[in-house]
């Protein structure tokens, strides 16, 4: 296991078997947060550990909540399907459901039935080839889609889909429907193990209870200041006089939103205007504020109440592109590897100096290697002995200072 909190020893390991067995090897309250990328539950891509209900399982959810310690986060990515089952079974084993992180992204295949050709295809017509296509035997996630609609995979090879016309009415009546949308999301669960006592009372002894606010502090090049009038407002440099300027000194609050940077998500930001608001709403007494209360009620006053000076888009939200084929490396054959970056930016939120990260389902190792590069001690725990593998040999190539016990100097 790793020091206690503030040691300077960073310790890492990855446990291979059941996750439930391997869990009940931890000590009591002996991690200090929780950052995973447990199976969805989809069976994506055919895979059977993706279709195990095992991150439905109240009883898995509790293991995880006893090792942690008291006030202990737990970050757990989900799809946008199952996500609600995932998190009511961690709310079930004693968690607080504190927030959710949504992580935007433009790349993402839909795996959407064409009805039209559906239609065809149960009548025995043939359809008129009206262009060819380029075909793949599959896809994996991480890839890019250009502005022609066409798919490129990290290894360079293309795929165009072959274009071909209804054959019967009904498939030209259903021309253009389909069953799907394009994945450009997945929600991250933020939960908390409850605290004892207070949350000072509660950081002193554990080390735990709270985020990272300033460690994670979106930097930007944009202005922050906002005009506020005598409102203070946390976290912010502020005068008390009435119609003051405020404005972060080292960066934007961290926000429940995280994107890739993609021309997708940045032109659908863009929509929005400079302001970040869809409109503004110059009377403040229609209709859909009738039944207001308070500043809302009636206020015809636009300037400083719902813009409050502040400018940019996207550089709000911390952005962090999708895992290229480089970070994943030659060998790594894993389809759900998330970007080392993002992992860093999750590990740091919730972790103390010198604190231990657990990923229950450590695939690939990536957790391991953004906590490691975090300065933060690492549980891993896998049961496909070729991830374990895997995951060991991205960390200890990643961290050259290890030596052959796992472990090295925090810097």
């Amino acid at each position: 296991m790793a020091p206690a909190f503030g040691g300077a020893i960073v310790t890492w390991s990855i446990l291979k078997g059941d996750v439930n067995e391997r869990l009940r090897m931890l000590s009591d309250a002996s991690i200090h947060a929780i950052v995973t990328d447990p199976p969805y539950e989809l069976g994506f891509m055919g895979k059977t550990w993706d279709a195990t209900g095992i991150a439905f399982t109240a009883e898995m959810w509790l293991e995880v909540w006893r090792v942690l310690k008291p006030g202990g986060h737990l970050l757990a990515f989900g799809g946008s399907r199952t996500y609600h089952r995932m998190a009511v079974a961690i709310e079930d084993a004693g968690f607080e459901i504190r927030d959710q992180i949504m992580w935007l992204y433009g790349s993402g295949f839909p795996k959407s039935l064409d009805v039209s050709k559906a239609i065809d295809k149960a009548a025995g017509a043939e359809r008129e080839v009206v262009s060819a296509g380029k075909a793949m035997k599959r896809m994996i996630p991480g890839t890019d889609q250009d502005r022609t609609g066409s798919w490129i995979k990290d290894n360079g090879r293309e795929f165009i889909p072959t274009v071909t016309a209804p054959s019967t009415d009904a498939a030209k009546q259903w021309q253009g429907w389909g069953t799907a949308l394009k994945p450009a999301h997945e929600p991250i669960v933020v939960a908390r193990k409850p605290l004892i006592g207070t949350v000072a009372a509660n950081v002193l002894e554990h080390g735990t209870g709270a985020l990272n606010i300033d460690g994670c502090r979106v930097v930007t090049t944009e202005s922050t200041m906002r005009t506020i009038g005598a409102k203070r407002a946390e976290g912010w440099a502020f005068s008390s006089a009435a119609g003051s300027q405020c404005g972060s000194v080292v960066g934007r609050w961290p926000a429940n939103l995280i994107h890739d940077g993609s021309d997708e998500v940045l032109e659908a930001f863009a929509q929005y205007g400079e302001r970040g608001a869809a409109a503004p709403v110059t009377l403040r007494n229609g209709d859909k504020f009738r039944n207001s209360y308070g500043t809302f009620a009636g206020n015809r006053d636009e300037q400083g109440s719902t813009f409050q000076g502040d400018t940019g888009t996207a550089a709000r939200f911390f952005y962090c592109a999708k895992a290229s084929r480089s970070e994943r490396g030659q060998d790594n054959k894993h389809p759900t590897v998330k970007p080392v970056a993002l992992m860093q930016y999750l590990c740091r939120l919730v972790t103390p100096p010198g604190g231990t990260v657990l990923d229950p389902f450590a695939g690939s190792g990536t957790t391991g290697i953004a906590a490691a590069r975090e300065g933060f001690s690492f549980v891993g725990i896998d049961s496909d002995p070729a991830h374990v593998e895997l995951g060991h040999n991205r960390i200890y190539d990643d961290a050259p200072l290890f030596n052959g016990t796992g472990m090295r100097a925090q810097p």
